[in-house]
């Protein structure tokens, strides 16, 4: 999983800084003890290194905003052990890269791969150096178009003021991800693993977590956990206005995945947790509870909490009550 970072305030302006003079990205990035390249005499740390650090590590809050299906982005960066999807670029992919794709993991943790054959492997799951995904991936993105191909892309910090996934992707193009029970899709068509590769590919097929995506909704994800399975679903709705709606929904007896009244209730809604601005409600699942089981359950609770969404009076006590237990088991993941 990736690191996670506290939000930062914006960051004044270096004292002594002349007026007028220009912003931390109008100057080249030098050493941190080098002389700042503005002429202030002081170090770069100190003087314009010091504004161009604050912007590195502010956080944004939704990096995937914007991204066609932000609810799988933010999935296959925290949800989804093997996944790839193919990324569309604006204006078409360059001379010598026949395609571009998002895949969670890469061997070693790569950053991103650029393929004998010239593709481009875009890893989601890494480290980041700045408090903006989406900046970051870009960044890595534009230098795996560069690489030589045959060769891994090393981690790298983005300029503050760099272009982002939603500057470079195609926003109108398709974005389906394709779960993988494994991680061989490292490999390029008949290639064998070998050496660090091979480690590595056993090693993390050995903790893959059985994940499916649900087709019937958008953004949910059906795992197989070792004592019960899971249903985790990633929404873009406000945070407030859907944790009124899935009191009131749980406060009536239809927050579970089977039909009100119409059987056991052996699913149940336990919690949600936030990720990159967005939450994701959880169900626990009995164990025989297959992803395709799940299909028409969820599409009729997708109908039930449009319905909840569109609520506008105030809860009652009971569902009050509910959304306190709710808001209570709620964690965030950055």
């Amino acid at each position: 999983m990736a690191k996670k970072r506290r939000p930062q305030t914006a960051a004044a302006a270096p004292a002594g800084t002349p007026a007028g003079a220009a912003a931390a990205g109008d100057y080249p990035v030098v050493g941190a003890r080098q002389p700042c390249p503005c002429g202030s005499g002081r170090r770069y740390k100190a003087c314009h290194g010091r504004a161009a650090a604050q912007a590195a590590t502010e956080l944004v809050r939704r990096p995937f905003e914007g991204l066609p299906h932000e609810c799988d982005w933010v999935a296959m960066r925290e949800l989804v052990p093997a996944a790839t999807a193919r990324l569309t670029l604006k204006g078409g992919l360059p001379e010598g890269v026949p395609a571009v794709t998002l895949a969670t993991v890469l061997p070693m943790a790569w950053p991103a791969l650029r393929r004998d054959s010239g593709e481009v492997l875009l890893g989601l799951q890494n480290d980041t150096a700045s408090g903006d995904i989406s900046r970051d991936l870009a960044d890595t993105l534009n230098r795996a178009l560069a690489a030589e191909p045959g060769t891994p892309v090393a981690a790298g910090r983005p300029a503050p003021d760099g272009p982002r996934l939603q500057d470079l992707l195609d926003l109108e193009a398709p974005f389906v991800p394709e779960v993988h029970s494994g991680f061989e899709f490292w490999l390029d068509g008949e290639e064998q693993a070998a050496g660090e590769v091979a480690a590595s590919l056993e090693s993390a097929n050995e903790a893959v977590i059985p994940t499916a995506r649900l087709a019937s909704v958008e953004g949910a994800y059906w795992c197989e956990a070792p004592e019960k399975n899971h249903l985790r679903w990633v929404m873009t709705h406000p945070e407030e206005q859907l944790l009124d709606a899935l009191a009131r929904l749980h406060a009536a007896g239809a927050s579970s995945l089977d039909e009100p009244g119409g059987g056991s209730g052996d699913s149940r809604l336990v919690g949600s947790f936030r990720a990159h601005g967005l939450t994701v409600p959880v169900w626990d699942l009995p164990r025989g509870m297959r992803s395709e089981d799940c299909e028409k359950p969820a599409a009729g609770f997708a109908e039930r909490l449009a319905e909840a969404l569109a609520v506008t009076a105030p809860l009652t006590s009971e569902e009050r009550r509910s959304r306190s237990g709710l808001t209570n088991r709620q964690v965030t993941l950055n």
